[in-house]
């Protein structure tokens, strides 16, 4: 099939776009957990995927098109006190049972200002699911698509439980993955493959996208019965690039002995010991630790201006 100059070269600005960073597809790690491969040469997202409900278009708008006015420079700490427990307040669920997360909420000054409660999908067969559908899908969009579908299980368990009748809630939904070259390290089933996983990182550069997923449920209008369908705030994915040192075998074996990398994607915590192998970062640092905090920061903003 041929094509005209001016479309190839639409054709191959788009892929250049959808793919900035990329060094190149690669195999996945052939683990029992590992994530299928994700080419990077379309971003779109799968329709039986794509969120059934109403996006806030604050966040996505199209050009000229009326939205309500946000302050797009104010950080979460000016309205920290919005978000609580009271029945007032804005509630927050986490829906992720991964303590770094909740490490970072508390970071933020959220400490016992939000609930965990892990999200009720099951992820293995979303996964199986999107590599039938969507070979082509590209990592960034893999991990917010994830994200996306956590947080919307969790807020759809809300509404049919009826616990949003008369509050607020926002679902914060996230996953995180690794990738080296277009191979998805995932947590090792093993120390033998922990092992295998920080040997290929070894001297090289890889990418951390942390996908972040924000629903919000409402109570019922005063004259509905049921409470509003989830409203997707705003979703989106953080990347980092981190360089590893060389790592000895020795350095690999010890490291894996203390246990740390057998709940971690990519098998390391750059949080913990892991960090001494990490020679520099390009990004934020909580993207790889499993939440971006600042970008999170200001879309909980907000959302919270949206309220008013």
């Amino acid at each position: 099939m041929k094509c005209s100059f001016w479309t190839c070269m639409v054709t191959v600005a788009f892929a250049t776009k959808c793919i900035s960073g990329w060094t190149g597809p690669g195999p996945v790690f052939p683990t029992r957990t590992s994530r299928p491969i994700l080419a990077p040469y379309c971003c779109s997202k799968p329709a039986s995927f794509v969120s059934q409900f109403p996006r806030r278009q604050t966040f996505a708008m199209a050009a000229g098109a009326a939205t309500p006015k946000t302050n797009s420079d104010s950080l979460l700490i000016s309205k920290m006190d919005r978000i609580g427990l009271l029945e007032e307040d804005v509630k927050l669920i986490l829906a992720s049972q991964s303590p770094r997360r909740r490490e970072i909420l508390d970071m933020m000054g959220l400490a016992g200002r939000y609930t965990v409660h892990p999200s009720p999908l099951d992820e293995e067969a979303l996964q199986v699911e999107l590599a039938k559908i969507t070979p082509q899908l590209c990592p960034k969009e893999y991990t917010k698509t994830l994200a996306e579908e956590k947080a919307k299980a969790m807020a759809m368990t809300l509404v049919s439980q009826g616990q949003s009748s008369h509050e607020t809630f926002f679902i914060l939904g996230s996953d995180t993955i690794v990738d080296l070259n277009g191979s998805i390290l995932n947590k090792p089933v093993d120390e033998k493959e922990a092992e295998l996983m920080l040997t290929r990182l070894s001297g090289n550069l890889h990418e951390v996208h942390t996908g972040v997923a924000l629903y919000q449920v409402s109570p019922a209008q005063p004259h509905e019965t049921n409470p509003a369908e989830p409203i997707l705030i705003k979703s989106y994915t953080d990347t980092a690039r981190v360089r590893f040192t060389t790592l000895s075998k020795a350095d690999i074996e010890s490291y894996v002995k203390t246990g740390e990398p057998m709940d971690k994607a990519g098998s390391y915590g750059i949080q913990g010991i892991g960090g001494q192998f990490v020679e520099g970062i390009e990004g934020d640092f909580f993207v790889v630790m499993g939440l971006p905090m600042h970008s999170l920061s200001r879309t909980m903003s907000d959302a919270l201006t949206l309220l008013d």
